[in-house]
């Protein structure tokens, strides 16, 4: 767009907020902004060194942003679009805090696991609430954490949905992708729910309300507001107005993000613009779907990944050419793989193969027949008639969001080159017909400049050094359907080596790094793929305090909008009690009923999606994962122990 003579504002910033930064904090014996400070300079010298030209960078704890985040929260909160709620969470009576999902551990409801997060069990990649793990920890005490009632400000999404249906589903059903419209109306098909826009943590946005000591913003409300935040970091260091840019109905807002992403930036961030009043709408989200690496999902936890500012530092030669494989796998519609053995072929065969070998012999072939200046314009070529609609056909791919095609166009162009120069043949022509080579020579030095153009989006690296062979400038998008981007006479520059070839040790290397990572993870989890490991040593008095008895299940049903729990009438022979258990993904209510099952009767209740839980029931997990009931053999009755 820079290119087209656009007026563009390109931003970022770290998202600095949330829990795996306290996380991290309390991991290193750090504060959260020592671990964000180290996190951004890291992350901006990556991107500044892969050359992503951002106008501005900014980050979420800035002062700036504490301050318009806290303002946006009170545009709402005057004109009483919170509405206000009390509900129970999980509080930490040693650490004195009320805990994220994430500082809450457990047994998994489905598997099993022991180690199983409030918000995710990392073991079978079941979604939780802190409510359905079974004996919950505090992950900053030990100790069992205690339900507490606390008050925080909902954001009604419901009251918009029939807005964001009309805006999304139908206003831009012919412009989104379908990966987002798909997704959007998945949300909105299963109905909207209030969602809290504060939390009960220390690190983040204070909550501007005397009443919400502390609180802060939950890390979605102040996130996208961060992109404001930007905008106004960016106009005090350039002394231009940055309200144009949120404010002017002609602007286009554009949100570039992963698939994960796109609820925070279709639904929630469109509410808050909405409720405020005083911001555009976006005007595409064109999010892309997932990049796997070597046929397994990306992690960071397991260290599944490669990492932007060791890559740029250990092969700055070949920054062009993982901005080139990025593109050319880019997931736009469904997930898409990285792989080094992908990196080193599109390397080697088209980036070396295909681009560097056509501009080596262009430039050859111009320093041994026309002493390495432009010959005169004096045929042309049928073969190249299509060939100055390159730029407008890559304008046109990157204007829809298909960065593959418009890459795929640019490749295309090489190829003309190469079949161009071996369909004339100018170094047999040189011999029986010397007049027809200068045109030859002609057209391929305009196809190396065209190249030269219109790579720069792609690899600007590469641009500029081919356009520093052919001694050229940088000319705007418009001018390249020009038929001569050279003139008679120039003289062309020095030619160097554009690509460099990826060897097979680098490759070799950095898989061996990636097996190397998944043996230690392997090693590290090995007793969770296999045998659970022991829990701490108990004492024979702990051992005496569990009841354990017979049972029979008289109830089951399904607990409402909890996919993973029954609810259950069991008959101790102490009494007729409800529990509830995370087992609906393993066994239906109806085979439930009537079976014999052993029973943790001195449990201390605790409430369950609002359902008081008198007991736990045990269950056998075995190799494929799937729950066994422990029911006991022989003539047995409801009450009878078991010792």
């Amino acid at each position: 767009m820079r290119r087209k003579q656009q007026d563009v504002l390109f931003l970022c910033g770290s998202d600095e907020h949330g829990i795996p930064v306290t996380i991290r904090a309390k991991k290193e014996n750090s504060t959260p902004q020592e671990v964000v400070n180290r996190y951004h300079a890291v992350i901006e010298d990556a991107f500044r060194k892969l050359n992503i030209s951002f106008d501005i960078y900014h980050r979420t704890s800035s002062e700036l942003h504490h301050d318009n985040a806290a303002n946006f929260f009170m545009n709402l909160y005057e004109k009483g679009v919170f509405t206000e709620k009390v509900t129970e969470q999980y509080f930490d009576p040693e650490a004195g805090e009320f805990l994220a999902d994430r500082y809450i551990t457990g047994d998994c409801p489905k598997c099993g696991n022991s180690g199983a997060y409030g918000d995710q069990c990392e073991k079978c990649g079941s979604s939780l609430s802190p409510e359905e793990l079974i004996n919950p920890v505090s992950a900053l005490s030990g100790s069992t954490p205690q339900l507490r009632e606390t008050k925080n400000w909902y954001l009604p999404l419901q009251q918009y949905q029939d807005f964001l249906r009309q805006w999304i589903l139908q206003g831009h059903k012919d412009d989104w992708k379908s990966n987002v419209l798909g997704q959007v109306k998945s949300w909105l098909d299963d109905g909207l729910q209030p969602r809290a826009m504060t939390r009960d943590l220390d690190w983040g946005v204070q909550v501007p309300l005397d009443e919400a000591a502390g609180k802060v913003l939950y890390v979605w409300f102040d996130a996208p507001i961060g992109y404001i935040s930007a905008s106004q970091a960016w106009s005090l260091n350039s002394g231009k107005d940055w309200k144009p840019y949120w404010q002017d109905a002609d602007t286009h807002l554009v949100h570039f993000i992963g698939k994960d992403n796109i609820v925070f930036h279709c639904i929630i961030f469109p509410a808050m613009l909405k409720a405020h009043g005083d911001y555009i709408l976006p005007e595409n989200v064109p999010a892309n779907e997932f990049l796997n690496l070597e046929n397994d999902k990306i992690s960071t936890s397991r260290n599944w990944a490669v990492w932007a500012h060791e890559f740029v530092d250990t092969y700055p030669q070949f920054i062009d050419t993982l901005r080139f494989v990025l593109t050319a796998n880019m997931p736009e519609n469904k997930d898409n793989n990285f792989t080094w053995k992908d990196f080193q072929t599109k390397n080697n065969s088209e980036l070396v193969g295909i681009a560097g070998n056509f501009l080596n012999r262009v430039m050859v072939l111009t320093d041994k027949y026309c002493d390495g200046v432009v010959p005169a314009k004096s045929q042309d070529f049928e073969e190249l008639a299509d060939m100055h609609t390159t730029a407008t056909k890559i304008g046109e791919f990157i204007e829809k969001y298909e960065f593959r095609n418009a890459l795929n166009e640019w490749m295309n162009l090489a190829r003309l080159g190469n079949q161009f120069l071996q369909a004339q043949e100018p170094w047999k022509k040189i011999k029986d017909q010397p007049e027809a080579v200068p045109a030859i020579v002609r057209d391929a030095l305009e196809i190396a400049a065209l190249l030269a153009h219109t790579a720069e989006p792609f690899m600007p690296d590469t641009s500029a050094k081919m356009l520093k062979m052919l001694n050229i400038d940088l000319r705007p998008w418009s001018e390249l359907g020009a038929h001569e981007l050279l003139q008679e006479g120039h003289k062309i520059g020095e030619q160097s080596l554009l690509f460099e070839k990826v060897e097979d040790e680098m490759i070799e290397n950095e898989i061996q790094k990636l097996e190397n990572t998944k043996a230690d993870n392997a090693t590290a989890t090995a007793y969770s793929i296999n045998v659970t490991p022991a829990k701490e040593t108990c004492t024979y008095d702990d051992f005496q305090k569990i009841d354990l008895r017979v049972g029979t299940i008289l109830e089951a049903k399904k607990v409402e909008k909890a996919d993973k729990l029954l609810q259950f009438v069991v008959d101790t022979g102490l009494d007729h009690r409800t529990i509830v258990s995370g087992i609906a993904e393993h066994f239906t209510p109806e085979e439930m009923v009537g079976k014999k099952v052993t029973v943790l009767v001195n449990l201390a209740p605790r409430k369950i999606r609002g359902i008081e839980s008198q007991g736990m029931l045990l269950f056998v997990e075995n190799a494929e994962g799937k729950l066994v009931n422990l029911s006991p053999d022989g003539d047995v009755q409801p009450g009878n122990t078991i010792n």
